[in-house]
């Protein structure tokens, strides 16, 4: 039963989640390694599908294999079936009427105590779960599975509170207008990604924190995970059935679910081959539908650094390292074209570029000195090495790396590409590994390659700018506009912060709703208008009846 709201509840004040360094002999880092045994002692684990708060066993098994040692295998997972799809679809929408009703404060304070058991609690099982299972080194499972996490849950309450908040301006005599924001009507589906653990709770809970009712498809390769975090939500007190785990193969459950009458939105990051799939399907189910589904998507990117000629060759060395090769590359946002001024090219950029990159260690990430760990999986290997491959058939140098060694683990070395084509396939087409092609200009071509950069990739998600000179950077602004959703300037093109940098970009990266800000929760609800008259009328006629 729904409480007596009897205030007007402000949030606590939110920030982001401190980042602990992991420093050898700190706190942190002995508590991370003492999970790490203790996981590598437990595992394999089975994970069943959660329907009602049920676990469901369905005797179809498969694995999720540790990249960095595919012998082994993190946990192996019952596959959702159709009719543990039916029996999600249908809990939830049972589930509906009772978490819509729900007061918005304790729905708050569900989704602010799950911050805390993230941040505090199940701190080190979650990055040992995203270390083993999704290849992350310490630091890229810190600032994704703790801290972003952390944030999403955290920043979503306030966003929640500012959402609410928006209340028409103006009433006239005698009446009080307001807005509801109404959850949608039917089930949100959520499909989440292998490479953020952050995300994986995100994209069930930014949905489920407004009211609405989710079935959550995880990664098969971020199974484990996600388990994990659907695990916290429902110690935190999201009620059974709000949000359904049903891990399993994707095509099939993903269309039981967008075949139901009461699917209402999809809350997607992944492929854009399969986003586009996916709304083409959508499209051609609208007839089905009780209304228009709402479509929200990230997808892909080929992010660029441009580097001026007046840029500080130091930091653009180090930010491009960082923004190509932090976990392998497998990041969106992940740097794989690199457009670099001659000057700053010969004037010792390409030097220092290659020599950082050769003092990468690459590892497996429960030896802390890995910079780089496995890609995720053997399609995923044979795919980026075949890319590598096909910039070597067209021309391309390798300066550094272009190797791969899947012996124990799936491990591919830092590779650079020289190329003379600025639009061959790597500077084209996403790779999603750690691959980067750099393409040298000369100093006075500075403002038609903006041209260049706008249109050689399908896609404009993120990108960075390098120079000490203003008018580059708001040359280059300017040109770019819709070349990229998230612009950095004299920074890489990596890791946007929740509350800081809204995240998202457009064309083929996606529908651009800004994951990180308010601008996301706006597409899980539904508006409605309330005017209230206090004084009836008199007469039906207007003044202008009368004779």
């Amino acid at each position: 039963m729904a409480s007596a709201q009897l205030g007007s509840f402000k949030v606590p004040l939110v920030d982001n989640e401190p980042l602990k360094g992991y420093a050898p002999g700190s706190p942190e880092r002995r508590a991370l390694e003492a999970a790490l045994v203790e996981m590598e002692q437990q595992l394999p684990f089975e994970i069943p599908c959660i329907v009602n708060g049920q676990e469901i066993r369905t005797g179809k098994l498969a694995k999720q294999p540790i990249p960095s040692d595919h012998a082994r295998h993190l946990c192996s997972y019952h596959e959702a079936d159709t009719t543990t799809v039916a029996a999600a679809i249908e809990g939830a929408l049972a589930a509906k009427a009772q978490w819509e009703a729900m007061p918005w404060n304790d729905r708050a304070a569900i989704f602010l105590r799950a911050a805390e058991l993230v941040s505090g609690k199940y701190r080190y099982k979650l990055m040992a779960a995203t270390m083993l299972g999704q290849g992350k080194n310490a630091w890229q499972a810190e600032i994704d599975a703790a801290a972003e996490l952390t944030d999403f849950f955290r920043f979503g309450v306030k966003y929640m509170e500012e959402l609410y908040s928006q209340q028409p301006p103006k009433n006239t005599a005698g009446s009080w207008n307001r807005v509801e924001y109404r959850p949608l009507e039917g089930f949100v589906l959520a499909v989440s990604p292998f490479n953020f653990t952050a995300i994986g709770g995100n994209l069930p809970g930014a949905p489920a924190l407004v009211g609405n009712v989710v079935v959550w498809k995880p990664s098969p390769a971020a199974t484990y995970s996600n388990y994990l975090v659907y695990r916290i939500l429902a110690e935190a007190g999201v009620p059974p059935g709000v949000i359904q785990f049903v891990p399993g193969p994707p095509p099939e459950v993903v269309a039981q679910c967008i075949n139901h009458p009461n699917f209402a939105a999809l809350h997607f990051t992944g492929s854009t081959f399969v986003f586009k799939k996916l709304w083409k399907d959508i499209a051609a189910n609208v007839d089905k539908y009780k209304g228009y589904p709402r479509i929200v998507g990230e997808t892909g990117g080929k992010n660029f650094h441009l580097i001026h000629r007046s840029a500080e060759i130091r930091n653009a060395v180090l930010q491009s390292v960082r923004g190509a090769f932090e976990y392998q590359g497998q990041k969106c946002s992940a740097l794989s074209r690199l457009y670099v001024s001659s000057s700053v090219w010969e004037g010792g950029f390409k030097d220092q570029f290659l020599s950082e990159i050769a003092r990468i260690k690459v590892g497996p990430p429960q030896d802390f000195r890995s910079f780089m760990g496995p890609v995720i999986g053997r399609p995923a290997f044979d795919r980026i090495l075949s890319y590598i491959q096909k910039a070597k058939d067209a021309g391309g140098e390798i300066l550094i790396g272009g190797t791969g060694d899947d012996s124990k683990g799936y491990f591919i070395q830092p590779t650079v590409i020289l190329t003379k084509d600025p639009r061959s396939v790597t500077m084209q087409e996403e790779v999603f590994g750690p691959v980067v092609t750099v393409y040298v200009y000369q100093d006075d071509e500075f403002e038609d390659l903006l041209q260049l950069i706008d249109n050689t990739s399908a896609y404009a998600l993120t990108g960075s700018i390098f120079a000490t000179d203003r008018s580059a950077l708001i040359t280059a602004t300017s040109k770019l506009r819709h070349a990229a959703g998230n612009v950095y300037y004299n920074e890489k093109c990596t890791g946007a912060v929740v509350g800081q940098q809204p995240f998202g970009g457009s064309r083929a990266s996606g529908t651009n709703d800004k994951a990180g800000s308010v601008s996301l929760f706006y597409r899980f609800v539904s508006a409605r208008s309330i005017k209230e008259n206090f004084v009836g009328l008199e007469d039906f006629q207007y003044p202008s009846n009368l004779v």
